[in-house]
């Protein structure tokens, strides 16, 4: 069984230079609101919608976390959403895979469930 996981989107051109340190503070959006914007797997494709559309160098990061800086709050249409309000350990990324851009259209790959809110 696949350890549930929290998912980052992010452009792979910030992604390669994220990569090299150990924690990452996020990309622009998530400096000016305090926290790193995560996603379920169930929110991505809106995620994807509203944020990156027609973006055809996304990557999705699995992310393994839990703990006291996880924070579940509302956000689009009034979902939870997980926030992470620390750096990103590289140690805490699980998978990385392209999203696929066809016809105008993110292709989600498969992957593994997520965690709830607790």
């Amino acid at each position: 069984m696949a350890t549930p996981l929290l998912y980052k989107l992010v452009d792979q051109p910030l992604w390669e230079e994220a990569r090299k340190v150990e924690f990452w503070a996020g990309s622009a959006d998530d400096l000016r609101d305090g926290f790193i914007h995560l996603s379920t797997r169930e929110q991505l494709v809106g995620t994807l919608r509203e944020h990156l559309a027609g973006k055809s160098s996304v990557l999705v990061l699995g992310v393994d976390l839990l703990g006291p800086d996880l924070h579940w709050e509302a956000s689009r249409n009034g979902l939870l959403f997980p926030h992470w309000y620390a750096p990103l350990p590289r140690a805490s990324i699980q998978l990385i895979k392209p999203i696929p851009l066809h016809d105008g259209i993110h292709q989600v790959p498969d992957l593994p469930d997520s965690p709830g809110p607790a």
